[in-house]
């Protein structure tokens, strides 16, 4: 059997694909790699379509041992990746015969590594999806030490480049958003655009931001809505959410603006501590 044998996970190892919209209507939040992007480009490299289920990683520390030969690519951040002990490189098709161990170091920078394999990983889909979503429990369990990962057959060629460049995971991001619909909830929509910080109670659920609190124009209650990935939540507190692939599909909460599409993968490497700007444009 082609499959991977997991030895170490670091922080946090989740099988990820690009998840399972649709879903909505029976609160099923879409779920899949947070840095889109990441996993994307890992599987071209790897030489899959570019919704192959691989593993994403928080902090790195992953290791695994293939049972067969293999091609391999780690993407995200820049970060150190060996083959029994010797430099590979990350964002490069890397082949690995049956027995070797590839290791994930820590980024510098940076907070999710994507790992692919040649054919992807072949657990059983739920409700289309081989993702896991930290927030319902749907899809596989996150990985643990001793877990043997199924690869699926090999389809396609890995991709010929010689050099792909990391995005960068900077301290500070401004990140664009379209007010609404419950802007009207504040009473300056301008509070927004200063500098928050995002602090370490965020997760794949949603991101949490520290900084000047926002005041609320409207005190009451709002009945529960439908929510978007990327919608910015206002609680009580003044101190907004950024909801991301985990989130819940409804919240009581005014959803004051939403973060464009182009800009969710930055902030899934946003790190506790980086600084984040919600700008309106």
């Amino acid at each position: 059997m082609r499959a991977l044998e997991v030895l170490t996970t670091g922080a946090l190892a989740l099988v990820q694909d690009l998840g399972r919209p649709g879903y909505a209507h029976l609160g099923v939040p879409p779920s899949g790699a947070l840095d889109a992007g990441a996993l994307r480009l890992a599987n071209r490299l790897a030489g899959n379509p570019e919704g192959a289920a691989g593993i994403e990683t928080v902090l790195g520390g992953l290791s695994v041992r293939a049972t067969a030969s293999c091609t391999v690519a780690v993407t995200g951040p820049v970060v150190a990746v060996t083959v029994d002990g010797r430099d590979a490189g990350s964002h490069a098709a890397v082949a690995l015969r049956a027995g070797q161990t590839l290791t994930i170091g820590t980024p510098a920078r940076g907070l999710r590594c994507y790992l692919a394999v040649s054919g992807g990983i072949d657990i059983p889909p739920e409700l289309g999806s081989r993702s896991r979503d930290v927030l319902s429990g749907i899809g596989p369990e996150p990985l643990a030490p001793g877990t043997k990962v199924p690869l699926g057959p090999v389809t396609g060629v890995p991709a010929g480049a010689d050099v792909v460049v990391a995005p960068p995971s900077p301290d500070r991001l401004i990140v664009p958003v379209t007010l609404g619909p419950r802007e009207d909830w504040l009473a300056d929509a301008a509070g927004l655009d200063v500098w928050w910080t995002v602090t370490a109670e965020s997760n794949r659920v949603g991101l949490r931001l520290d900084g000047p609190p926002l005041r609320r124009e409207r005190t009451g209650e709002l009945p529960s809505e439908g929510v978007l990935t990327g919608a910015v939540q206002v609680p009580p507190n003044g101190l907004p959410v950024v909801f991301l692939a985990d989130h819940p599909t409804t919240g009581g909460y005014p959803v004051v603006a939403v973060v464009r599409r182009a800009s969710l993968d930055a902030l899934a490497q946003a790190r506790p501590g980086t600084q984040v700007r919600l700008h309106p444009s």
